[in-house]
């Protein structure tokens, strides 16, 4: 009797370990008691920045295993420098994802050498925000519409010669004959925001309407930063009348040009992990990702931070990514000539 009674308690437990077996969490284990690492490819209180503290509050809740979320920043080349470090040095185990200016996305098509990375091949895990972006001026550049930057010149602040700034700029002066001399070496657009309110330069193009809402409102709201051009696939209603980039596209090739140096846009605030992430893993993050995205919390928190929540899934990210380079190379060289560089 008690065999039975013993053999019976054994089968139980065995019964008992074999349904926890059957519903371990491999994920899980994998990612208790790891760090997670955001890395922000510009410096600290730029837009970029500011998403990711906000979306690391956050994302650990539904990441498996709840990992503790940190954002470190590396600035440098307009963010290839963090992207060519995810690509070649991160460690492929699904502990670290990154974001960056949209320029990231495009510099191996537009030939920068100094970009060391299959941006085809990214993990991508999701998109927080679809991007228009804005160019704009001080009061002092004595300008009040884009046309009047037709023929008077004025002094435009950005990063590098490949960053979003430098390049929205540049396909200005290229495209529609615009006269913006620019003055790159800025950091990002926190220093030539600090650099317009001293009076060293008198603009800024490529800027997200995002970001402009939410940490230049001061500037706004006092016409300290007066918004003059829209860059984006479409019209911004709260932008009303403000002239857009399709206004002065003349031809088909135009067109085409104008959709990848400005179609990038959408792909506001993409966040990538390296090759090699184990599928499983992957699937978690991006399921953590737009779980995120819903979530009351997360959103109310993003509402009292100023910024937009506009998602899309890492899929749809990884499907805009290829269209992009699927652009004939006819396009491609034209729109290199354009922003590939220099004043």
């Amino acid at each position: 009797m008690k065999f039975r009674t013993t053999t019976a308690l054994v089968s139980a437990f065995a019964a008992l370990f074999a349904g926890h077996a059957a519903v371990a969490d491999p994920v899980a284990d994998f990612y208790k008691g790891k760090t997670f690492t955001i890395l922000v490819g510009q410096e600290p209180g730029t837009g970029f920045d500011i998403y990711s503290r906000t979306l690391a509050r956050h994302i650990g809740r539904y990441i498996p295993g709840n990992p503790q979320i940190v954002v470190q920043n590396m600035p440098g080349a307009s963010g290839v420098n963090s992207f060519n470090w995810l690509y070649n040095i991160a460690p492929k185990d699904g502990t670290v994802m990154a974001t960056s200016s949209q320029n990231v996305v495009m510099e191996p098509l537009m030939g920068n050498t100094s970009a060391k990375y299959d941006a085809t091949k990214y993990i991508w895990i999701g998109n927080m925000e679809q991007s228009a972006s804005v160019c704009g001026v001080t009061p002092e550049a004595g300008v009040t519409k884009f046309d009047e930057m037709l023929s008077k010149e004025v002094v435009f602040g950005a990063t590098g010669p490949t960053g979003p700034l430098g390049q929205a700029a540049r396909a200005l002066n290229l495209l529609v004959g615009a006269k913006l001399k620019i003055i790159h070496g800025y950091k990002g657009s926190a220093s030539v925001k600090l650099a317009m309110q001293n009076g060293e330069v008198k603009g800024i193009c490529g800027l997200p309407w995002s970001t402009i809402k939410a940490f230049w409102k001061d500037e706004l709201d006092a016409k300290r930063f007066l918004p003059i051009i829209q860059l984006s696939a479409k019209r911004m209603p709260e932008l009303g009348p403000i002239a857009h980039i399709d206004d002065y596209v003349k031809s088909d090739e135009q067109r085409q040009m104008v959709e990848l140096i400005f179609g990038q846009l959408v792909l506001g605030r993409v966040y990538a992990t390296p090759p090699g992430v184990p599928a499983e893993r992957i699937a978690a993050l991006r399921k953590a990702f737009m779980a995120t995205m819903a979530d009351k919390e997360f959103l109310g928190d993003a509402e009292k931070t100023r910024i937009d929540i506009i998602p899309s899934t890492g899929e749809e990210v990884d499907a805009l990514v290829k269209r992009f380079y699927a652009t004939p190379p006819a396009i491609v060289e034209k729109v290199k000539e354009t922003v590939g560089g220099g004043k």
